[in-house]
């Protein structure tokens, strides 16, 4: 009828495929990015980095009644075996535990780690009139005799890799090294230690 106005249109229609094309770029997204991480994987094949112990001493190692003071040295040997990634270690610390007891700490400069790499950390962790449990300080003390002590050493890190010019995010580093035995006696030999590495 003249004069009578068409009804408008509804723009119900039109949500429906707004959303569909939403997703699809997310999901097209999505393999992009796994696209370029399975294609810097294959290219960069990342190996795990290798950590040993190659010296361990301890000085001033003290019990009185229950409290330890001890200064321990390690030579820590970090290896990068990759050829086309180097890595920063933006923090790290280093602590030694003796049974499930933490006993010493230190932290770690920031270093930076070429590829194809070995670097040797000299860290010296330091126990000052620490309290121990009664158990604790039996068995140290009960191992103190035989002339050696055997300790965890512990080691926490942030690290970042580097291909080229691209940076990763950041990623937590872990190294564990059980049973390390540390001599009483500085003059005596000591025998590699390997560590447990997860990132």
């Amino acid at each position: 009828m003249e004069g009578q106005s068409m009804p408008a249109r509804s723009t119900k229609s039109g949500r429906p495929r707004l959303l569909q094309m939403i997703c699809i770029f997310i999901v097209a997204l999505i393999v992009l990015v796994g696209l370029a991480v399975l294609i810097f994987w294959l290219a960069v094949r990342p190996k795990r980095l290798i950590y040993t112990i190659e010296d361990a001493k301890v000085y001033g190692f003290g019990l009185h009644k229950n409290s330890l003071n001890a200064s321990f040295d390690f030579v820590v040997r970090a290896y990068n075996p990759n050829r086309r990634m180097s890595v920063y270690y933006d923090s790290m610390d280093v602590s030694v535990a003796y049974g499930d007891e933490k006993i010493a700490f230190s932290p770690v400069e920031p270093f930076y780690q070429p590829r194809h790499n070995v670097t040797k950390l000299e860290v010296k962790p330091v126990a000052h009139n620490f309290a121990l449990l009664g158990a604790v300080a039996s068995d140290m003390r009960h191992e103190k005799g035989t002339g050696e002590i055997e300790v965890t050493i512990r080691m926490r890190a942030r690290i970042r890799y580097k291909v080229g010019v691209v940076k990763s995010a950041h990623y937590k580093l872990r190294v564990v090294c059980k049973r390390v035995e540390v001599s009483l006696n500085s003059s005596r030999g000591f025998n590699r230690a390997y560590c447990n590495v997860h990132t």
